[in-house]
């Protein structure tokens, strides 16, 4: 199934035996839609790291394009032109460049302060060999000051030489409409790709949006915490909600979009499954 829009997964990379176990089915279920590429998270301050590697080298090793993300927090130049000469070698051209979370109790931040650090330190190592996706937020970074402050942070890492954006997660495509003419009027032309969040369970994603500050509608937020523990109803509006969401986004001629899977495609592919694509 080739959808006509390009699809992209986000995984995380698992601890345990059942997880790899899990990820490899979940993988094999969402390779049906041929997507542009399947990123995998990078833990705050590297926590993650040989097992980011692992999975994006066996992502690579079974013919998919792999999208590793890179961490600056906790990192230092040596370690990051390590990690790009070790994807190069493994011939990945995708990179997603962020700054990333700062651990709990973290004194040092690394060579690195900003995303846009990052890119322009990725540009100089590696000249125009990866294809590099950044971070934007329709409903602004968690800690920005201003609305204008976080554009012109975001305007940095373009310049910076990204070559395209994923957004945060929302439940608002007027959020995104609106990012994307402001973008626009800051001659910000790179694509910006969407990212959707599949809605499986309140309480996580309540935790979630606090901390990224996605915000979830009341309307919608009322209607979930209705169904309290009744997880098939939740599960059946979140379907019906983001598939909507999705139709919208595809109507008004979006690039892309790209989905945070949390390691699981049965949702997903029911939102796919309801979408206007072949």
């Amino acid at each position: 199934m080739k959808p006509e829009i390009p699809l992209s997964f986000e995984f995380f990379p698992p601890k345990t035996v059942d997880g790899i176990a899990n990820l490899r089915e979940t993988r094999s279920q969402l390779a049906q839609y041929k997507p542009e590429f399947f990123s995998v998270t990078f833990g705050a301050g590297g926590s993650t790291t040989d097992r980011t590697r692992e999975t994006v080298f066996e992502i690579q090793d079974e013919g998919y394009q792999a999208a590793p993300h890179i961490s600056c927090i906790s990192s230092s130049k040596e370690e990051i032109r390590e990690l790009l000469l070790a994807y190069q070698a493994k011939g990945i051209k995708r990179l997603v460049a962020l700054r990333g979370d700062v651990p709990s109790g973290e004194v040092s931040v690394g060579d690195f302060k900003h995303a846009n650090e990052l890119v322009n330190f990725i540009r100089q190592e590696t000249g125009d060999w990866f294809h590099l996706e950044v971070a934007a937020y329709p409903e602004f970074h968690p800690e920005a000051l201003s609305a204008a402050k976080d554009m012109a942070n975001f305007k940095r890492k373009v310049e910076a030489g990204a070559d395209s954006a994923i957004t945060q997660y929302f439940y608002n495509a007027d959020a995104y409409f609106s990012f994307v003419d402001n973008c626009l009027a800051d001659a910000i032309t790179i694509p910006i790709v969407p990212g959707i969040m599949p809605i499986y369970n309140y309480t996580q994603l309540a935790r979630f949006s606090g901390v990224c500050g996605a915000e979830i509608p009341r309307w919608l937020r009322l209607r979930l915490e209705a169904y309290a523990d009744d997880m098939p109803s939740l599960r059946a509006l979140g379907v019906d909600v983001v598939s909507e969401l999705c139709e919208r986004l595809l109507t008004c001629g979006v690039p892309s979009l790209h989905f945070y899977t949390l390691n699981q495609a049965g949702t997903i592919s029911k939102i796919v499954g309801n979408l206007n694509i072949k």
